[in-house]
């Protein structure tokens, strides 16, 4: 699963595919209806490959957490975010099971899932494990 050009724009819905970069800003593919958009460089912007989930041991990397719902779920459809708190949380704890429960908000949980949702809709989630890049192999070294 290669999140490296998916974007979550502030006070847009949805997920967003990096398409161009310009001078001012970039061009953004919604997810949800094709659209395409233009934001600019003021805009706060997340892609989903910087962000990571809090655990009591270390960060989890957003793209590993999608990992472990594809496992469970074989790469279909997780829990819907709209469902109550409590399920919410309980199944969160099965996809992570120690991941930090006051750092890591209902909130942040629905989100997830929603995010899930909507690339595994497009096809853009996988069980297998991701496939680091030359670059980043030699930078580990």
């Amino acid at each position: 699963m290669n999140l490296e050009k998916v974007l979550a724009i502030s006070g847009k819905p949805g997920l967003y595919a990096l398409k161009i970069q310009t001078r001012t800003g970039f061009v953004a593919e919604s997810l949800l209806d094709g659209k395409k958009i233009t934001v600019g460089l003021r805009s706060n912007v997340s892609l989903l490959s910087e962000i990571s989930m809090y655990t009591h041991s270390e960060e989890k990397p957003l793209a590993e957490v999608m990992r472990n719902i594809a496992v469970k779920e074989d790469n279909g459809p997780a829990l819907s975010h709209k469902e109550d708190n409590d399920k919410l949380v309980a199944y969160f704890a099965e996809i992570l099971p120690d991941y930090d429960e006051d750092r890591v908000y209902v909130s942040d949980i629905k989100k997830v899932l929603n995010w899930y949702n909507q690339l595994q809709a497009k096809g853009l989630v996988s069980k297998e494990a991701p496939v680091k890049s030359q670059e980043e192999a030699v930078a580990e070294e």
